[in-house]
């Protein structure tokens, strides 16, 4: 039986990267994405390379996408596999803005997309992924979301002091273990991937890491055994050091 897999935010970047690399372990997967002639785009790049790929229309923000967008799923499959909440935004008020310079609109804006959609596409999705053998849900964070790293003065992320992107990723976090707790007793997985500072449209491509390896994280989580763990937050380990590294990040 095919596996079925949705990817949120997956016409560009790591969504499309992670769409790929399921599409290439033999999965459906469905492009989740708000725009729909990106998300056509996408869909139809990896349909020419042989993968089984279709687009969904899918506004995270937007309850009624979302509904509408699982409902679709549902006719067309009767069931999720694996669900890959890729869709993220970073958007700040100036260049390494202090937190005293927040502006709440901003942090709104941010957590309507990164948070609060998660929360929206998981529910609805929810009853379709219980109908699956073996259900994963990834969340992808970011090691700035974790309030450990964050304030370890050792770590490349002390300078780091904005509040919008790292407050939703850590909120996401919780997110994530909340999920995990609620489904502790089903075959469900829910974990948080930190793909590490990767080049894309997120940050200007100013990241050290590509957006395929980035990917490898969400498709680690995404394809997990059925002993492998769940409400973990794991990923790239940003060590100052040039070696790839991973692990467990400390929340």
């Amino acid at each position: 039986m095919t596996t079925i897999a949705l990817i949120t935010g997956a016409n560009k970047g790591i969504g499309l990267a992670t769409a790929r690399l399921l599409g290439e372990a033999g999965m459906t997967v469905l492009v989740g994405a708000r725009d729909a002639e990106r998300g056509e785009a996408a869909a139809k790049s990896l349909a020419q390379d042989g993968l089984d790929a279709s687009f969904v229309p899918l506004d995270v923000t937007s309850q009624e996408s979302v509904l509408g967008a699982a409902q679709t799923v549902g006719a067309a499959h009767g069931r999720l596999d694996v669900l890959v909440n890729n869709a993220g935004i970073a958007i700040g008020d100036g260049t390494r803005a202090a937190p005293s310079q927040t502006q709440l609109g901003t942090l709104r804006t941010t957590f309507e997309t990164n948070v609060f959609g998660v929360v929206a596409v998981t529910s609805a999705f929810l009853p379709l992924l219980r109908e699956s053998a073996a259900g994963r849900i990834v969340n992808v964070s970011s090691e700035v979301g974790s309030i450990g790293s964050m304030l370890d003065r050792a770590s490349p992320l002390w300078p780091m002091a904005s509040i919008p992107y790292p407050a939703s990723k850590a909120a996401l976090n919780m997110v994530t273990a909340m999920y995990a707790k609620e489904l502790a007793d089903t075959p469900i997985k829910v974990n948080a991937a930190n793909p590490g500072y990767c080049a894309t449209d997120l940050n200007g491509k100013t990241g050290f890491r590509s957006a395929e390896q980035g990917a490898q994280v969400s498709v680690h989580l995404a394809t997990l055994p059925p002993d492998g763990p769940t409400g973990t937050f794991w990923g790239f380990l940003w060590t100052g050091s040039n070696e790839e590294s991973y692990g467990e990040l400390p929340w």
